[in-house]
């Protein structure tokens, strides 16, 4: 956007702002002098409280990859921001750590309760080995008593 674009595009929000301030200062003619110096001493006051916009020029422009980044110069980051900076990565680095405690504990718990399926069945643990028995029982039959 040039600068005359810009300046077209907020032209009708600056003629709006200078009808409300005629409105304003034609209305102020007619107010008493007691009341119009309380005004302006507001005004003063605010004006003096305000806070002016600072414009930093960006000192470095670094392009790669078709992205561009603007660097500021000397940013300085005190403790509070390298803290507020780390914690999403260390958030995340715990609930990895999390993740895989639980998933260890419930594949122990799994292999657990198969191993102890497997020792207190009536058929040695060969047998499920045997490509035969899983035919048999991939057929259905009960087995016979012995």
């Amino acid at each position: 956007m040039t600068k005359t674009q810009f300046e077209s595009a907020s032209l009708p929000q600056d003629q709006f702002g200078q009808r409300v301030a005629a409105r304003l200062a034609a209305g102020t003619a007619e107010l008493p002098h007691d009341i119009s110096e309380r005004l302006r001493a507001s005004r003063m006051q605010a004006l003096g409280r305000r806070k002016l916009a600072s414009l930093q020029l960006a000192s470095s422009v670094s392009v790669s990859g078709g992205q561009a980044s603007l660097g500021f110069g000397d940013e300085v980051f005190g403790l509070w921001s390298r803290i507020a900076s780390a914690l999403p990565l260390l958030v995340l680095a715990a609930g990895l750590v999390t993740i895989h405690v639980v998933q260890n504990e419930r594949r122990a718990s799994d292999l657990a309760e198969v191993d102890a399926a497997l020792l207190t069945d009536d058929l040695p643990p060969s047998a499920y080995a045997d490509p035969g028995f899983v035919q048999f029982l991939k057929a259905g039959q009960p087995l016979q008593g012995r």
